[in-house]
């Protein structure tokens, strides 16, 4: 209940320069692998503005590592899963195909 009340907190009473609401997000790069920040609500758009500011502290090299190494993993195993599903879909028409031939030269 406590980090309820302080992510509104910060949120809430944390104004970005062109006036509204800083966001918080959250970074994935290798330096700061999910570290929180502030930023515009407008980020993207034409109209936002500069405002960055981090939540979190700077990422200790280990966690840095260990999250980094976990995420290259989730990435091959994502990378190999669409390759599996590719792979699969591919035998499917494969054997659809085969099917349809077979059928047809009972047929005639």
């Amino acid at each position: 209940m406590e980090n309820v009340n302080w992510y509104a907190q910060i949120t809430e009473h944390t104004m970005c320069l062109c006036g509204s609401n800083a966001t918080m997000r959250t970074a994935w790069t290798e330096n700061n692998p999910g570290r929180r920040f502030l930023g515009c609500s407008f980020y993207g758009r034409p109209d936002a503005c500069d405002y960055f500011k981090w939540v979190d502290p700077i990422v200790h090299p280990r966690y840095k590592s260990v999250i980094n190494g976990l995420l290259r993993k989730a990435n091959k195993k994502d990378a190999l899963e669409k390759k599996l599903y590719r792979n699969l879909m591919y035998h499917r028409i494969l054997l659809a195909l085969v099917v349809m031939v077979l059928l047809f030269h009972l047929v005639i």
